[in-house]
């Protein structure tokens, strides 16, 4: 049983254990919330890229926090500061939600890069370029967010929608808090 617990049914021959196409791996627990099985697939699989653009876009900020240079360098070091503190536990959170749910979190740079939206392999730009793609992103993964809190609304997964919703606010309001950092 070992072997075959390794892997799901949507794996693909000869893949190493935990590479599926199209399903979120689950952990091998049997689970009766008050998700249903099929739905947990749905949610789970949106979590998924919820939490890939979670942590990309803290490791974006990082750097973001790490680089910024300038007249109002120590408005916007501390602000980076504080919004990659946040997407650190945020991502933290969706994480230990895909497990509530049943399935494993996805981990590596490689995954992530496969389940975001968000660009982060961009070379070094000025400070008002910087803040102006935080921006651009938090939007960005925003409407995302919304997308997927109507999937767990429809799922009723009422606990993974609430977190989702809650999430746009927190987007909008770090995009609106950057954009208003530029203005002279």
């Amino acid at each position: 049983m070992a072997k075959a617990s390794q892997t799901s049914a949507g794996s693909r021959p000869g893949a190493a254990p935990g590479k599926t196409r199209g399903k979120v791996e689950g952990d091998g627990s049997t689970l009766n919330t008050s998700v249903d099985s099929a739905a947990r697939e749905k949610v789970a699989e949106a979590l998924t890229k919820a939490v890939a653009d979670s942590y990309t876009l803290y490791a974006k900020t990082l750097g973001v926090h790490w680089n910024v240079q300038g007249p109002n360098f120590y408005g916007l070091h501390k602000l980076t500061d504080a919004q990659y503190n946040e997407l650190h536990q945020a991502a933290d959170a969706i994480a230990e939600r895909i497990r509530a749910l049943g399935k494993l979190a996805p981990t590596g740079t490689e995954a992530f890069r496969g389940l975001t939206v968000i660009e982060n392999e961009a070379p070094h730009r000025s400070t008002r370029e910087m803040i102006t793609e935080l921006a651009q992103d938090n939007e960005t993964v925003a409407r995302r967010m919304g997308e997927f809190a109507e999937l767990a609304d429809e799922a009723g997964d009422l606990f993974s929608h609430d977190m989702l919703v809650a999430r746009i606010g927190v987007h909008e309001e770090n995009a609106w808090m950057l954009r208003s950092s530029l203005t002279q």
